[in-house]
């Protein structure tokens, strides 16, 4: 995996997780549910977690450059992060409950740590779209900046950590890493999968999912 090689150069102080083109992430496939009844749906359901907490373990500082959407578990992949620059036209979303499945990947856990039990709450049960300047308000963005100068801010940004010396940097991180660990246990988010999966059978979860779908396709 990426994530592991990457804690294989010692020397690499910080990395930028960005996505290409018009989005940061627009979430998960929806072509591409783990189907109950397949042997292997408990481990497909299961591979998001494993995504966000590798790009956790990494030992370098992570900076998710975010631009266009970053849609449900394109949110949970920049939480996993330790910074977040977006653009100031940046738009956020989690339409997991809309799709009637719970928000998974260990995204819960991730987005109290950041943002506080209450504003989770909200944003995960009324799947209601939010921008970049509501984003930095709750504390889930470090900064933002224009479209044009978003690769100036975040290279800015870790040049500033990069000078630094290396291992009060990560003593830091992993100091943060460890009071937040105790603070919201992540541990629990194993279980994730199989709420994923229990959703995904659920007779009105189904309608809501296709409903979702439907309304997707004529917009």
């Amino acid at each position: 995996m990426a994530a592991s090689e990457l804690n294989q150069d010692s020397s690499l102080k910080v990395v930028v997780v960005g996505g290409r083109g018009r989005c940061f992430s627009a979430g998960a496939d929806l072509a591409g549910f783990p189907q109950p009844g397949d042997p292997q749906a408990r481990d497909a359901a299961d591979a998001g977690r494993l995504m966000a907490d590798a790009i956790e373990q990494i030992s370098a500082v992570t900076i998710a450059r975010i631009q266009g959407w970053c849609v449900g578990g394109g949110l949970v992949l920049a939480a996993a992060c330790d910074l977040r620059v977006a653009a100031t036209d940046a738009r956020f979303s989690i339409p997991e409950i809309d799709l009637g499945i719970p928000l998974a990947w260990g995204g819960i856990p991730r987005l109290v740590r950041e943002i506080g039990p209450a504003l989770t709450k909200e944003l995960v049960m009324t799947c209601r779209p939010f921008d970049a300047e509501e984003a930095l308000r709750a504390g889930f963005l470090n900064k933002t900046a224009e479209p044009d100068a978003l690769d100036d801010v975040v290279d800015a940004l870790a040049q500033a950590i990069a000078q630094r010396p290396g291992f009060p940097v990560q003593a830091t991180k992993r100091h943060v890493d460890a009071v937040t660990a105790n603070q919201i246990g992540l541990a629990r988010s194993w279980s994730d999968a199989d709420s994923l999966l229990s959703g995904l059978l659920d007779p009105e979860c189904q309608e809501a999912r296709e409903r979702y779908i439907k309304e997707r396709e004529k917009s």
